[in-house]
């Protein structure tokens, strides 16, 4: 089983006591400044999607979440990955939101979320979130995560069980120690190299190189991860150039990958998780779940590959991502 192979296509890693179908005492429905680059904030882009979307904020755990929230039932926290925001889900929150109440959570660091100076380990992340949907009423919650998010969602099923009715992963796993075995060069026709891990381990120096112009970087990154390039919009990446254009942005984001240390040493301490599991993967990336997820989790209920996609799975499969999941969580 080539793991490092496996790798390379990974850009990043009972019922709930109500529904909230309003915002409550612990967060505002407000909408966040225009963004010059789109014309449109984020409130404008919810309201575009069925299922009653609207942009709220909740501070929580010390730091000012934004997080995007429609539909009806039990609660599904979807978290996004870099380099993307909340709406790297809008092709499947409208099918989700049918049967959930759908919350999808800007990470401190991204989007309209707070950019604190630290916290970006992923179980302090996996820590906003819960404080989050506690505030909001919810005792337990479905969650899943894609890439950076995923890596989130899987501390969070590791740190706070009892909260989690059921975990999905999607295309990445939590760091482990063999992060370290990555390559610092890939021999030709090995994969894609993960450089990225390495370059935003670099302080101050992504933000001077990449400001005003994260949309090269945006370009890149689907390039390499999507079958269709007409998958994800210009529209849809001048949405998320509009955000890592910052350079205080470009900081917080190299703040999850900076934070890898941390998460390889906190998941040596983790136990394997018992809620059920679900992995969603693109073919390459498949190897590595079926080599880990038993190593992690004692409740596996699949391992679904999402053949249209590299990478970005609900950007090019959004109705194979909605159907699984759905089928998953009832």
């Amino acid at each position: 089983m080539n793991r490092r192979k496996a790798l390379t296509l990974g850009a990043g890693a009972a019922v709930a006591a109500g529904v909230a179908s309003v915002p409550t005492a612990a967060s505002e429905a407000v909408a966040v400044d225009d963004r010059p680059a789109t014309g449109m904030n984020d409130e404008m882009l919810a309201r575009r999607l069925d299922g009653d979307f609207h942009s709220h904020f909740a501070t929580v755990n010390g730091v000012r979440l934004h997080y995007v929230a429609g539909g009806k039932g039990e609660p599904l926290v979807l978290v996004p990955g870099w380099p993307a925001t909340w709406w790297s889900y809008h092709k499947v929150m409208p099918l989700l939101a049918r049967h959930y109440r759908v919350i999808v959570v800007d990470i401190r660091g991204m989007g309209a979320s707070e950019r604190p100076a630290g916290g970006y380990d992923k179980k302090t992340m996996a820590r906003d979130i819960y404080e989050l949907v506690r505030s909001l009423g919810y005792r337990q919650v479905n969650i899943a995560g894609h890439d950076i998010g995923a890596m989130v969602a899987f501390s969070f099923a590791a740190n706070h069980g009892a909260a989690t009715r059921r975990v999905a992963l999607l295309d990445v796993l939590h760091p482990d120690e063999t992060l370290y075995d990555l390559p610092m060069l890939t021999k030709p026709g090995a994969g894609v190299h993960m450089w990225w891990f390495a370059f935003n381990q670099v302080k101050g120096l992504p933000e001077q190189l990449l400001r005003d112009r994260s949309r090269y970087l945006i370009d890149w990154h689907y390039g390499i991860g999507l079958r269709d390039q007409d998958n994800v919009t210009d529209a849809d990446r001048r949405v998320y150039t509009s955000w890592y254009d910052h350079p205080d942005a470009i900081r917080a984001s190299n703040g999850w990958y900076q934070a890898v240390h941390q998460d390889i040493a906190d998941m040596a301490t983790y136990a394997k998780v018992t809620m059920p599991l679900l992995g969603l993967v693109a073919p390459d990336t498949r190897p590595w779940f079926e080599y880990t997820l038993p190593q992690i989790a004692t409740d596996v209920r699949g391992i679904i590959t999402i053949d249209k996609a590299l990478h970005w799975l609900c950007e090019e499969d959004p109705e194979l991502v909605s159907k699984s999941l759905i089928d998953f969580l009832a």
